[in-house]
């Protein structure tokens, strides 16, 4: 661990951290971002923004939300607590009603001498855990007038506008000439700007969650961003059909993406190569749009000189299927589901580069106590990864534990485990992955015997960790 990078920890131990000398929070958070950009070596999609946090900061190779949906992410990334069979199920999920008695992160820094503020989606429901603001949520979706209401779609075409508000089904894309704050994320950005502006004239320490909605569906961005894009140059997945092997478990019909008009709507079928590339062109484009907005809240930070004295943090909210396995959206315990985007600069940790050590989401309520110089209360159930700030080669923890309705995985640095259980507590069905060898999870070793001691060992890891989570 290099000296600069242990004097925020020497810090913290010395008491040195008083509320007025306390970093700055900015807490950026992505709906929908799978972990597909350049800083994971795949230089197809555009994000030059994030390219160049990464470059200041620390990229998580190995970085998995605990839930795979929204609602359920953010509400357990929020209060440091893991998802059970009845608590963070959904992306209807609440944290004030499912984890009443828990501290969130932003309460707990408004407890401590922080303003803290949110803008765009963070929580799923705007007022979700709204008392730990020092003032109320804001969204773009609120100012939007009644004739031209179509919800989180934000559609700007009048004719998609039209559809949707007879029959409330949309494209899954739009493609306009329009600035970037003729939707939501554009004027989230706004937003953000001029909370920055603001923030810069207080001594006080912020904690300013950034909330921006894509790449999540429909994919709507403006034309320039599609543009940076050849339809047809765009790679569809290797593996277009769930294979031999996987349990039955495992399938589900996407049914987030078939809510769509230009999408079939029978369960059963298969989303076709024409639409499959439209709907990875739109996904990029989404994730350039957001980027853009990120690039532009991080120019802001940088032009007021708040940068060397603020916490920046970037993730996903979990991953998504693009066709893989032939699965669209979320809701899927499936790696490319629950593995997503993290970035984390931090003042006085110098190592950049990429820590491929295993962190989860509810690690980052500890972390970011620690790292402004405060102890987390005492439910938090993830723990700090801020060695692998200071040294990116570090070791992360043993394993992560996602969850899917009944579906609880244990992710190694090698293997991941998924196991299905009733309510009894009885296995149903498992499927298991050699991460060495099959990243894409394609060949299931669940009963291949010659596996059976690594199993053993992620079936006790994952009894341990069942037992902590009620």
């Amino acid at each position: 661990m290099k000296l600069r990078a242990l004097l925020p920890l020497l810090a913290v131990a010395l008491g040195a951290c008083t509320a007025h000398a306390r970093p700055n929070v900015l807490f950026i958070i992505v709906d929908d971002l799978r972990a597909e950009l350049p800083i994971y070596g795949q230089d197809h999609i555009r994000a030059p923004h994030i390219d160049r946090l990464a470059s200041e900061g620390v990229v998580f190779a190995n970085a998995y939300a605990n839930v795979p949906v929204c609602g359920a992410s953010r509400a357990s990334l929020m209060t440091g607590l893991r998802p059970t069979r009845t608590r963070f199920v959904n992306y209807h999920s609440r944290a004030d009603k499912d984890a009443p008695e828990a501290t969130p992160l932003h309460a707990f820094l408004k407890a401590h001498g922080y303003h803290t503020e949110s803008m765009g989606k963070v929580m799923h429901d705007r007022d979700d855990l709204e008392d730990g603001w020092s003032v109320a949520p804001w969204s773009a979706q609120a100012g939007v007038a009644k004739d031209r209401a179509t919800g989180f779609r934000n559609y700007q075409d009048p004719d998609n506008i039209a559809v949707f508000r007879k029959s409330g089904a949309g494209p899954a894309t739009e493609a306009l000439d329009v600035p970037d704050n003729a939707y939501f994320d554009g004027q989230t950005a706004d937003r953000a700007v001029a909370a920055l502006e603001r923030l810069a004239q207080n001594e006080q320490p912020f904690f300013l969650a950034v909330g921006f909605v894509k790449p999540h569906l429909p994919f709507t961005a403006p034309r320039k961003y599609w543009d940076l894009y050849d339809r047809e140059a765009i790679e569809l997945a290797q593996v277009r059909t769930m294979p031999e092997g996987i349990p039955g478990e495992a399938r589900h019909s996407f049914g987030e993406l078939r809510r769509y008009s230009d999408v079939p709507d029978d369960p059963r079928e298969p989303v076709d190569d024409q639409l499959a590339r439209k709907l990875k062109h739109g996904y990029y484009a989404s994730v350039s749009y957001a980027d853009a907005q990120v690039g532009r809240v991080l120019d802001t930070l940088r032009a007021l000189e708040l940068d060397s004295s603020t916490i920046v943090v970037l993730i996903g909210d979990h991953g998504w299927s693009l066709g893989e396995h032939g699965l669209w959206a979320k809701h899927s315990p499936f790696d490319v589901a629950t593995r997503t985007v993290a970035v984390v600069k931090a003042p006085g940790f110098e190592d950049t580069g990429t820590a491929k050590g295993l962190i989860e989401f509810v690690d980052l309520y500890p972390t970011l106590v620690g790292l402004v110089g405060l102890e987390p209360p005492g439910h938090v159930q993830g723990e700090s990864f801020a060695p692998l700030l200071a040294d990116t080669d570090a070791p992360g923890k043993k394993a992560v534990f996602p969850r899917w309705k009944n579906a609880d995985v244990v992710k190694s640095e090698r293997y991941a485990l998924t196991r299905w259980s009733n309510r009894q507590g009885n296995t149903v069905a498992e499927m298991m992955f050699d991460h060495a060898n099959d990243r894409d999870e394609i060949e299931n070793i669940a009963r291949d015997t010659g596996y059976e001691p690594a199993k053993r060992e992620l079936s006790t890891l994952l009894r341990g960790i069942e037992g902590q989570q009620e």
